[in-house]
This record gives C-alpha cells, sequence and structure tokens, in this order.
C-alpha cells in the first residue's frame, strides 16, 4: 500500500505491506534511524515520535495508520542548518542522556509536554516520562535538562 504522510515537514510516500509499523517504515524505508526500536511492545518508549502532535509508540503504530498524518522524528528537532533545539543542547549540557538509546523517545515526549505545559515543574516531567525507560542516567539530569529548556524556550516553542 501507498502512504502519504509528512514527516519532519517534507511530504513522503512510502510503499508499506498493511502490517509494516511506522517505526521501520521511519528507520527502513526513510533512513530515520534516531527512532530506536527496544522492546517492541510499546513499553520502554524508545521508539516515540509525534504523530500530528501527538506522542505514540511508532512501535505499535502501523505505517498505513498514519496516512495523511504529519509525524515528527527526533531528526526534525534541529534546524536545518544542524542548530540543535533547545531540548537537545539541555540533554547535552546538563548530562541528560548516556548511551543514548532511550533519547530520542525521551526528547519527543519532552517535547509534546513542553508544547502542551510551557513552564512544568519537575514533579510534572517526571510523570511525563514516566513511560519512558532509561538504564543509564537515573533521570536526574533528564529531568534537569526539561526544566532548563522549559526556562530557555519560555512560552516561544520553535515548531521543529
Amino acid at each position: 500500500m501507498k502512504v502519504g504522510m509528512t514527516v519532519n515537514g517534507v511530504g513522503e510516500q512510502v510503499d508499506v505491506e498493511p502490517r509494516r509499523t511506522l517505526a521501520d517504515a521511519l528507520r527502513e524505508d526513510l533512513a530515520l534511524t534516531g527512532t530506536h526500536l527496544g522492546c517492541e511492545h510499546g513499553v520502554c518508549g524508545a521508539c516515540t515520535v509525534l504523530v500530528d502532535g501527538q506522542p505514540v509508540r511508532a512501535c505499535l503504530m502501523f505505517a498505513v495508520q498514519a496516512e495523511g498524518a504529519s509525524v515528527v522524528t527526533v531528526e526534525g528537532l534541529a534546524g536545518v542548518d544542524g542548530t540543535l533545539h533547545p531540548l537537545q543542547r539541555a540533554f547535552s549540557e546538563h548530562h541528560g542522556l548516556q548511551c543514548g538509546f532511550c533519547t530520542s523517545g525521551m526528547l519527543m515526549s519532552a517535547l509534546h509536554l513542553l508544547r502542551t505545559e510551557p513552564n512544568p515543574g519537575r514533579e510534572r516531567v517526571r510523570e511525563e516520562l514516566a513511560g519512558n525507560l532509561c538504564r543509564c542516567t537515573g533521570y536526574a539530569g533528564i529531568i534537569d535538562a526539561v526544566v532548563a529548556a522549559a526556562a530557555e524556550l519560555g512560552t516561544t516553542l520553535r515548531e521543529p
């Protein structure tokens, strides 16, 4: 089946089998390998992307379900000139990443949070990111990074 969607602001069309996941279509057909596959059961959050502005587990969504949708992956965060998004920069500056495997899902979940709540407290950040698993950081740096990015962004979030 041919599926048309906008990915990171670019119109794309992929030819997929109906059972192909969005994660596989992004990674294999569009070479957007920042969407990581961890558990492939929707538990770890590594494959989180935004579909029409909402966080979804790309390993649980079929690519055909994204027909006509707007999808944002971690590759869509940085500016076209390579300038890091404030969230990406904050993750680096506040040691919110180590191995990096969970980072793309954490960033996308955090982006959704900051778009809906521009100034969340630490506890709210912790609640929102609870569905994303990290084995390396202990989460403190991740929470620090999201809070710092929120302060930098204020109420003027740049749309990736």
